[in-house]
């Protein structure tokens, strides 16, 4: 880097220069036309209400300045409050390991995406009261820290798809509830767990958009979005979802669409059905792609799929077993063509079997306890004459032990028998 007047012009690798040059001319061509509007606004005084005001005037040339000295570049998005802005800033794949500091606090818009940033400690952001949507997708992010995010109050949109997270603090926002809107987090659940405290601890109850696509989850944690009373589009597609057994919908008043396709599901039982049967602005379901099995336990779930107009494209939804029935659209299927004329459900087969197994070994134990006591005299008496057979012979024992350990006794007992 070189030197000049004794002052270190080196730049960063992010600098752009093409930027900082007409910036640089854009500053003094608006100061040269400052001062000519000002000389001829002091001769003339024509029309005072007409000419902006001067503080917002100084305000645009500190905020053209503050311009090259930032990190990424700015979008001008046009004038606000007769002050010409940049409220976009576009810090993708800048190779940037740590937030930037002096960010402009009047944006809006930033993207971080591309990013190895790592993680995001407490007070990872500076004061951006304006900040509406934040892009930290594919930042190698892996913890999101307390207090992480507490710097941007007017946070609407995030988006942290991308990342392997292993751990999100439920105090990410701060101890405010947060504004948020939408969140996406597709792709970026190494451990489902850590993000689940996020979703259960009440910090977003304006959240309305949840993004939780290519995931490969197998299940839900119960109760998951008991907390997330604002919820209107729930995106859990391309998963490896097996049942909705834990997965409560009560609570959710709010939600308008709920995307399960591309999942492992084989059926939904009646409780789940119950559940999307009570929501009342529920208008699309996504079920497409799914290996469903149309066996007995699928038949309340054609039931309802014939009555519902909430599920789209529902007459492609088709059979992927048993062979039968393969392709097959659910739609158009029977009960005569589920051959259901024999219970098969095993699970209630098998609790029944436990309980009849439970009722005879409790009548065999009644049994047992009533001979015992009929004999109970017996009993006594044969438990007696063991108790005194073995008295004697332990006496047996302690006389003879008594012979040995003595060397009189034992000339004694040879004489005797002599």
């Amino acid at each position: 880097m070189q030197q000049k007047n004794g002052k270190d012009n080196s730049r960063p690798a992010w600098f752009d220069s093409n930027l900082f040059n007409e910036l640089k001319l854009k500053k003094q061509s608006y100061k040269g036309k400052l001062r000519a509007e000002e000389t001829s606004d002091s001769q003339t005084n024509q029309h005072p209400q007409l000419q902006p005001s001067l503080d917002q005037r100084v305000k645009q040339i500190n905020r053209m300045s503050y311009k090259c000295q930032e990190v990424c570049k700015e979008t001008k998005m046009g004038p606000r409050s007769g002050i010409q802005t940049a409220q976009t800033v576009q810090c993708a794949g800048r190779g940037l390991r740590e937030v930037p500091r002096d960010l402009p606090p009047y944006v809006r818009s930033l993207s971080l995406a591309g990013n190895p940033l790592g993680s995001l400690p407490a007070a990872a952001f500076p004061a951006l009261p304006e900040l509406h949507d934040l892009s930290l997708s594919g930042c190698e992010l892996r913890a999101v820290e307390a207090d992480a995010l507490a710097s941007l109050p007017s946070l609407r949109r995030l988006d942290l798809g991308g990342n392997p997270l292993n751990s999100v603090s439920p105090r990410a926002f701060g101890n405010a509830s947060s504004t948020l809107r939408e969140l996406s987090l597709a792709g970026a659940l190494a451990n489902l767990s850590a993000v689940a405290a996020l979703l259960q601890g009440g910090a977003l109850p304006s959240l309305a958009h949840l993004d939780l696509a290519n995931n490969g989850m197998f299940f839900l944690p119960e109760g998951i979005f008991s907390a997330l009373p604002s919820l209107q589009h729930l995106d859990l597609r391309n998963n490896s979802l097996v049942g909705l057994h834990n997965v409560s919908f009560q609570g959710l008043g709010q939600l308008e669409s709920l995307n399960l396709s591309d999942n492992s599901l084989m059926r939904l039982k009646n409780a789940t059905l119950s559940q999307l049967r009570s929501l009342p602005r529920l208008q699309r379901i996504s079920l497409s792609r799914n290996p469903w099995v149309c066996d007995c336990n699928i038949e309340d779930m054609v039931n309802w799929l014939k009555e519902s107009n909430q599920v789209e494209g529902k007459g492609s939804l088709s059979c992927s077993n048993p062979e039968g029935l393969l392709n097959k659209p659910l739609v158009k299927i029977r009960s005569s063509d589920l051959n259901c004329s024999l219970p098969v459900d095993i699970q209630s087969q098998l609790q029944t079997s436990y309980v009849f197994l439970g009722i005879v070994l409790a009548l065999i134990g009644a049994i047992f306890l009533l001979v015992l006591y009929l004999n109970r005299k017996g009993i006594k008496k044969w438990m007696h004459n063991i108790r005194d057979a073995c008295r004697d012979h332990m006496e047996g024992y302690h006389y003879r032990y008594e012979i040995n350990a003595d060397p009189r006794l034992t000339n004694l007992s040879s004489n005797s028998d002599v």
